[in-house]
């Protein structure tokens, strides 16, 4: 442990609901288009299902087993869950307020109309009712609930229809019977039903409204007293015993079948329910009122996406960005060439992608090319990463993909595209037994005039082009022979057997970078102590691990001056008074996914940057294969340093501040100071038009000076306006 007291730590749950918060925020902020507010509001459902899929399911199973333990901010599983329950039942009031009053009304106002079943025409509903009975009807299947039939066994997330009926008896005697069931709505049925428009207009009814009109139709002879949609979310979390299982991939599977039918941990309905209906449900799944949630609005938000998709409303969205070619590589027919006449360094998704899929494609079709060895997360199995392995072994090389099955909802996925690479010939390994490989590597061998030459891909991001589009990364492009020689090592260690020895250039978890990260921190303790510069800063999406946030306290203590870019989840508390007065965090949500992690050390002002997979949280650094790496080459520091962290620190328009009560506000720019928004200046930046001056041979970028204040944290901040439930 950190040796520091529990006030000094925020709670893990807590603050990554603080980053959804964030997320709303975006949803909320008038000044954003309004499809994209539309797109963070859908993002703030899609986070919030994850969360109690994995989060709080995990919570809940702590708390049936009876576990006292507190975790590192002193709190209880039980006493976080109840601060779970508070702070999301107010979210949701806000999310379902600005729907209602917000959204809704100004999408309307733009032809983008969700319509009510009773403002429909006559024309509509005609439309609507053949549409139900030859495309909706056909899959239903309504389930009654009674002794000889009892509770269906609903699958996570799926939408149903809790229906209360009576029944007269056949011979008209005696009084009605009152029944329930439920109508399952198969997932392949969309959830917004477009009408048909010979103009711009582009109405919507929900599937659930439509089925809803229709339900009597289901239960012929009877009376229906009322119709609900409801939904159940289960834990969804992976359970695999990998020294008892002969086959990952096949336990793996079979976990992905539990999956969908989890125990539950959260109820959602319709608001207009009966209480002795929501009481029932509850009954029937084991829950309490805690895990219930009245909706008044969408029962799925993330369906909402539907209407943010297509080219549709242009004036609605932010300007059309295509990241241009890297500048190192504009006009390089020849990748190879271009690696081996210096490092590149790739800022993703401001410059295209699509130079990572052509370093592989170039490989796969190059005839000095022996060998291709890539780790592969997530790629959402794009035709051209898996095309670009397959085509290798075609042309007769050595190809070993090293695949992580359990990259979390991706695990279908990924079994479905390992399959097709394991029949074409790709050699495809899962991995170390007991870690994640989370690590972002790709190893080209070539042969070069009788000799071998190793060209190395390494980043933070996953090989994803889809992705790569949204999220902001960074990779490096490298054929430095200790780079080569350390990724070699590095597969060998993934698919041989073999023990870790040590790497020259790379830092790899779960063996020394735990280590090393302490030891850096270390490093700039000991300068401050000695009078000498010492300054940190740090760039990730969560930051929990507590020893490392007490080796960062210790460093604020002795006058280091810490700047922390945190996207998501960060249980350290900034600007507590004897603690961590020296350190500032900062969390930047815009419109790509902040996901690069950097980590620079100033070092007596001979400073040095690492770039690498790995966020400062114990699963990373104990339990996940992570690569960590250096940026040696002097001016690709320097772009770093100067561009992609000073102007990411200089964000007075997305960047918000943590408090030390944890907490998050917006500060507005300083008298006369001009508002930066990092992500419109990195667009700008990577512009062709944006020229790169060479100054004595060097590329120079723009130098932006670092905000280093420690009062940045307690700025006056700017309102943000909140619906109010």
């Amino acid at each position: 442990m950190s040796g520091f007291k529990p006030e000094h730590f925020i709670n893990r749950e807590l603050s990554w609901l603080e980053f959804n918060q964030r997320v709303l925020d975006e949803a909320l902020d008038t000044a954003n288009p309004l499809l994209e507010r539309l797109k963070f509001f859908t993002i703030v459902s899609s986070n919030l299902d994850e969360f109690f899929e994995v989060r709080v399911a995990g919570l809940k199973q702590e708390i049936e087993s009876g576990q006292g333990e507190r975790s590192t901010d002193g709190l209880t599983a039980r006493e976080t869950f109840q601060e779970i329950v508070s702070r999301v039942r107010r979210m949701v009031a806000d999310q379902y307020d600005c729907w209602r009053e917000d959204l809704k009304p100004a999408l309307a106002r733009h032809s983008i109309r969700i319509l009510e079943m009773d403002d429909l025409t006559a024309a509509d509903m005609g439309w609507l009712e053949e549409y139900y009975l030859t495309k909706i009807r056909p899959v239903l299947t309504p389930l009654a609930i009674d002794p000889a039939h009892p509770f269906p066994q609903l699958l996570n997330r799926s939408l149903n229809l809790m229906v209360r009926l009576e029944m007269v008896p056949r011979d008209g005697s005696g009084q009605p019977l009152k029944h329930l069931a439920v109508v399952q709505c198969p997932a392949i049925l969309p959830r917004l039903i477009q009408l048909p428009r010979d103009d711009a207009r582009r109405d919507y009814v929900f599937l659930s409204h439509l089925i809803g009109r229709f339900i009597a139709d289901l239960f012929p002879g009877t009376t229906i007293l009322g119709c609900w949609p409801f939904r159940v979310t289960r834990n969804s979390e992976l359970y695999i015993d990998e020294e008892d299982s002969s086959s990952l991939l096949k336990a793996v599977e079979t976990e992905l079948h539990n999956r969908r039918k989890g125990d539950a941990v959260r109820l959602e309905i319709d608001c207009k329910c009966p209480e002795q209906i929501r009481l029932a449900l509850l009954k029937t799944f084991r829950l309490t009122e805690d895990d219930l949630y009245l909706v008044n609005g969408p029962l799925n938000p993330t369906r909402l996406m539907a209407l943010y998709q297509g080219d549709h409303s242009p004036e609605l969205r932010d300007p059309p960005f295509v990241a241009p070619v890297a500048r190192a590589l504009r006009g390089r027919e020849d990748l190879f060439a271009a690696i081996r006449e210096r490092d590149v360094l790739l800022h993703h998704p401001y410059e295209n992608f699509n130079s990572v899929v052509e370093f592989l494609e170039h490989a796969a079709q190059d005839a000095g090319v022996f060998t291709i060895k890539v780790t592969l997360y997530r790629t959402g199995g794009d035709p051209r990463i898996v095309g670009a392995l397959m085509d290798a072994v075609n042309n007769g090389k050595q190809v070993t993909a090293v695949v992580e099955l359990r990259a979390r909802f991706d695990e279908a996925n990924n079994i479905e595209w390992t399959r097709q690479l394991e029949e074409n010939g790709v050699h495809v390994v899962y991995g170390l037994v007991g870690f994640k490989i989370h690590a972002k590597v790709a190893l080209v061998v070539r042969s070069e005039a009788g000799k071998i030459r190793r060209y190395v891909h390494l980043a933070t991001g996953n090989y994803n082009p889809t992705t790569a589009r949204f999220y902001t990364d960074i990779g490096l492009l490298t054929c430095k022979p200790e780079f080569g020689e350390d990724a070699t090592n590095l597969f060998n260690l993934l698919t041989g057997i073999c023990q870790f020895q040590g790497m020259k250039k790379l830092v790899v978890a779960p063996f020394d970078l735990h280590t090393r990260l302490n030891q850096l921190i270390e490093r700039e303790i000991g300068h401050a102590q000695k009078g000498l510069p010492a300054k940190m800063i740090a760039r990730m999406n969560s930051l929990v691990e507590p020893a490392l946030i007490g080796t960062l306290y210790r460093a604020s203590q002795a006058g280091v001056k810490i700047e922390l870019i945190v996207r998501g989840i960060c249980c350290l508390r900034p600007g507590v008074k004897g603690v961590s007065e020296n350190i500032t965090v900062r969390s930047v949500v815009d419109r790509f996914l902040e996901h690069s992690r950097i980590y620079y050390f100033e070092n007596a002002r001979q400073s040095e940057v690492f770039a690498g997979s790995a966020d400062w949280m114990p699963r990373n650094l104990f339990r996940r294969i992570e690569v960590v790496f250096p940026i040696e080459d002097g001016n690709l520091r320097e772009r770093v340093i100067s561009e992609i962290l000073a102007v990411t620190l200089a964000d007075n328009v997305k960047a918000r501040f943590l408090r030390a009560d944890g907490s998050y506000h917006r500060p507005p720019p300083g008298r006369g100071e001009k508002k930066r928004r990092s992500q419109a200046e990195f667009i700008a930046l990577a512009s062709p038009d944006e020229p790169v001056r060479p100054v004595n041979g060097r590329a120079k970028y723009p130098r932006v000076t670092l905000l280093s204040r420690p009062e940045a944290a307690v700025m006056r901040p700017r309102k943000i306006r909140l619906l109010k439930s």
